[in-house]
Parts: structure tokens; C-alpha cells; sequence
């Protein structure tokens, strides 16, 4: 398995844990409240469970990957900006930094043969 496909996995098992998440954890709510976000909170979760089927029907037609990435790297750049504006501390940041840079990365190496 290279090392493109784990972390693939690694991001679209995540996504799909939690957005599962959201519906049987009182705590993702309350997460979306403390952010002021609760009226975005079903959107966000509904996002990530298209990422993270995107990314791994990517792997079979190769343009949702592309899309599939891009799209979970810009929602966790969204909520990188969202937890810096709560002032949240870093190590509470540090998995959605960590998720966005993963997702940033599978997007550059998806976009790779379109500028070829």
C-alpha cells in the first residue's frame, strides 16, 4: 500500500467516524453551539460524509478525489479559522490542522496530472 493510499484511508475512515459521530454524540453538538455554528452543524457533518465517499470513489474516478480533497481541505481550513476565532488553544486546533494539511496534501498529488 503506498503511502498516498494510507493516508487517503486514514482521512476518509476519519471523516466517516466523525460524522457518525454526530449523530450519536451530544458532545459534536455541543461543539457546534460553543462555536456559535449550530445552525451549520448538520451541513458540515453532511459535507464530510460526501469527502470522505468522494475520496474513496477517487480512487476509482480519479476527478472526485481531486473535489473530495479540495473540499475537506477547505472545510478544515474553515475550521482551523473557526477554533482560532474561539480562541481555542493549539493542541485542541491540532486535528483539524492536522486533517487539513492531510487533505491539502491528497488534493496537490491528485492535481498532479491535470498540470502535466
Amino acid at each position: 500500500m503506498s503511502f498516498f493510499t494510507l493516508c487517503l484511508l486514514i482521512s476518509s475512515i476519519s471523516f466517516f467516524a466523525y460524522g457518525a459521530s454526530w449523530f450519536s454524540s451530544p458532545h459534536m453538538k455541543s461543539e457546534f453551539r460553543r462555536f456559535n455554528l449550530e445552525k451549520f452543524g448538520l451541513l458540515t457533518v453532511v459535507l464530510e460524509l460526501l469527502g470522505a465517499t468522494g475520496l474513496l470513489l477517487g480512487l476509482i474516478y480519479h476527478p472526485f478525489l481531486l473535489i473530495s480533497s479540495g473540499g475537506l481541505a477547505l472545510l478544515m481550513f474553515l475550521g482551523v479559522w473557526v477554533r482560532i476565532k474561539v480562541k481555542d488553544s493549539l493542541w485542541v486546533s491540532l486535528p483539524a490542522i492536522f486533517f487539513m494539511i492531510l487533505n491539502f496534501y491528497l488534493f496537490m498529488v491528485s492535481l498532479q496530472p491535470y498540470l502535466n
